[in-house]
């Protein structure tokens, strides 16, 4: 006896069809925001080792672009992507650095703050403009949190191992810098030179990304 479909089995079938296909494509789309974030997280890696010094900064701070594969993710994946390149890349310099897991401490709380900031602004409105103030927001917003991460995390582990807990020796290396200001408490040099810093090379990722990532965009959807 035959069959006759009737018009809620179609519609069953027709719902199943379509929840299948959906599914596929969320899983297409996650393993391609998983390739994508794995080859920014390998170019941020590299780009770690490309350091240059800045002479209104102590030694031990050193200017690099690692941010922006990850800002350049997490504009084209979302905020999370952007945490997690960061994570990553830090974990891979984890296994050749030599700073005793501090840098990269540094460089994941700040990085990430930037990057899911700016990522996350971006996400509302994506325009050029909002672009730009998403960018601009992280990279301030990054600047603030350096000075109480640095103040009660990184820097107290910092001056415990390198300068044998006295903080006044690190005091005395942004003192050389400009020996005028008589600074006599590590947030006064936090504040005085970390915080522009930190910002001005955020704002240095934004205007890079900004940039190019027009033109990247396109080979980021490739993969």
């Amino acid at each position: 006896m035959e069959h006759t479909i009737t018009l809620q089995e179609r519609k069953v079938c027709i719902m199943k069809t379509e929840s299948t296909a959906r599914q596929g494509g969320e899983k297409q789309v996650k393993t391609h925001h998983i390739t994508v974030s794995a080859m920014l997280s390998a170019l941020a890696f590299v780009l770690m080792y490309i350091e240059i010094s800045v002479p209104i900064m102590p030694a031990f701070v050193k200017f690099d672009f690692s941010d922006l594969p990850a800002l350049l993710g997490a504009f084209a994946l979302g905020p999370i992507y952007g945490v997690i390149i960061e994570l990553v890349k830090n974990l891979l310099h984890l296994i050749v650095s030599q700073s005793m897991f501090i840098g990269e401490l540094s460089n994941f709380i700040l990085g990430a703050v930037f990057t899911f900031i700016a990522g996350f602004i971006y996400r509302l409105h994506k325009t050029k403009r909002m672009a730009l103030i998403a960018g601009l927001s992280g990279a301030v917003i990054m600047g603030i949190v350096s000075i109480f991460s640095n103040l009660f995390i990184v820097y107290p582990v910092y001056v415990s191992v390198y300068f044998g807990g006295d903080v006044n020796v690190c005091i005395s290396m942004y003192q050389a810098i400009v020996p005028m200001l008589h600074l006599d408490s590590l947030l006064s040099c936090l504040l005085i030179f970390n915080l522009p810093f930190t910002i001005v090379k955020g704002i240095i990722d934004v205007l890079i990304t900004f940039a190019v990532y027009k033109k990247i965009s396109p080979i980021i959807k490739s993969f």
